[in-house]
């Protein structure tokens, strides 16, 4: 498989710069790629500030929702690209559209895929690690499956703290830390807190980690941390 999971928080130009390198030398020479713009209510928009960003690193984006038969479009696709949102809303669409299955069998014959935050998150065997509000509930919490770990996009670790004015006061709520500890008082995988500009690649070699650091949680261990470029196909396998 040949898988590029970001996420997120490409706002600068050198990191908007980054992820555009490494979507070319994902994408490599394909014409159009498929988007999947269903984790955000407004699709039109979303393809519109794709482009408008420079996130589209110079591809045309084709949007699944153009099409009349969803699963026609990814059975044709030379490429596909999810993007970020609320994972809730866009897990729902993809099963009230059937396009996990076929997703999941393109990707596994080898059809280039990308995802960004909600779209990095379903690449993983659940979306139980996402950030996002329930604002809708889908028929399952399993996705596509496509990598053996889970993923927390726009991870950070440290307490949090607001700013007032010029005072800046501690949150006291719970860190993410807190919430992936919790996940694996539930569950085995192994789950990868990403950072804001950090992207994973999947793909025959193993797994990789560039952009920005990652921490690498696994059950009943301590955290890693990892700096890039690293590979991690050691620290994920299993579970």
């Amino acid at each position: 498989m040949n898988l590029l999971l970001g996420s997120g928080g490409f706002r600068t130009p050198e990191r908007v710069s980054s992820l555009a390198n490494a979507m070319h030398d994902h994408f490599g020479d394909v014409s159009r790629i498929l988007f999947v713009p269903y984790a955000l209510a407004d699709h039109d928009g979303y393809v519109r500030m794709m482009t408008d960003r420079g996130l589209h690193a110079g591809y045309e984006l084709d949007g699944i929702h153009t099409h009349d038969d969803p699963v026609q479009a990814v059975e044709e696709a030379e490429a596909i690209y999810v993007g970020g949102g609320n994972t809730f809303r866009l897990v729902n669409a993809l099963y009230a559209f059937e396009l996990l299955e076929p997703i999941r069998r393109r990707v596994r014959e080898g059809l280039p895929y990308m995802g960004v935050s909600a779209g990095s998150n379903v690449a993983c065997p659940t979306l139980k690690t996402t950030n996002d509000m329930p604002i809708v509930m889908p028929p399952s919490f399993e996705t596509l499956g496509l990598v053996s770990f889970q993923i927390n996009p726009h991870y950070y670790f440290g307490a949090n703290f607001v700013k007032r004015g010029d005072d800046v006061h501690e949150h006291f709520g719970e860190t993410r830390d807190d919430r992936i500890r919790e996940f694996h008082e539930m569950n085995d995988t192994p789950v990868i807190g990403l950072w804001e500009g950090g992207i994973i690649r999947v793909s025959a070699e193993g797994v990789s980690l560039t952009g920005a650091p990652a921490r690498i949680f696994r059950k009943g261990e301590e955290p890693i941390d990892i700096d890039p470029p690293a590979v991690l196909t050691a620290h994920v396998s299993g579970g």
